[in-house]
């Protein structure tokens, strides 16, 4: 039985479209994913290509700098003041800045940038690499069901002169709106109050 032309056309084009769905949809799945994990990692440094951060909130600027001496501690506050720092506060902090991912990316006018609280930023953190390269990470406000924070990282306009916003975690907020005593080594608490001396009295002369 001879198929009429048009019916065999028909068929040649579900099976091309048949192909290209199982190559597309199945073998090219891995591909696609690994794609979609490095569009979503926000820094590709690691923690320790870290030499420096400033973090700038509303309430301080913070210069933090790694310890390259053996001591107490990873990091050392530079300003406001000088002291050790607290490095399980620097470390989470940091452990964001190196996995923490962007759920989604959106493409906004620059001149939209205060609706998404990003001019002015809640806070700005600069990371100082050892290879003298430099990151910014600008947090705004949450979206509207508090799920994410918008936020652009090396902010750079694009050629149709829109600017890419990031949907981060909302930990980054929770790291960085911190008092200056938080970013502190915490003191030794553990000194116990030890009796004062007893004194010897004078002998009594006679």
């Amino acid at each position: 039985m001879k198929l009429p032309r048009t019916t065999l056309i028909l068929i040649l084009l579900a099976l091309g479209g048949s192909t290209f769905v199982y190559f597309y949809e199945i073998k090219g799945a891995p591909q696609r994913e690994e794609v979609k994990e490095k569009k979503q990692q926000i820094f590709s440094f690691a923690a320790d290509d870290v030499q420096s951060l400033t973090v700038k909130t509303e309430n301080v600027t913070l210069n933090l700098e790694r310890n390259n001496n053996a001591g107490d501690t990873k990091w050392l506050i530079k300003s406001p003041t000088a002291v050790p720092a607290n490095d399980p506060i620097v470390s989470y902090l940091m452990d964001l800045l190196v996995k923490g991912k962007s759920d989604r990316i959106l493409s906004i006018p620059a001149n939209q940038l205060a609706d998404f609280g990003l001019n002015p930023p809640q806070a700005t953190i600069n990371i100082n690499l050892k290879n003298q390269k430099t990151h910014q990470l600008t947090l705004g406000k949450p979206d509207f069901n508090r799920r994410f924070l918008y936020a652009q990282a090396d902010p750079t306009p694009q050629p149709d002169g829109n600017i890419n916003v990031l949907l981060v975690s909302t930990d980054f907020e929770n790291a960085v709106k911190r008092e200056l005593s938080e970013w502190q080594q915490p003191g030794d608490n553990n000194i116990k109050n030890l009796p004062s001396p007893v004194q010897p009295n004078p002998a009594k002369t006679k």
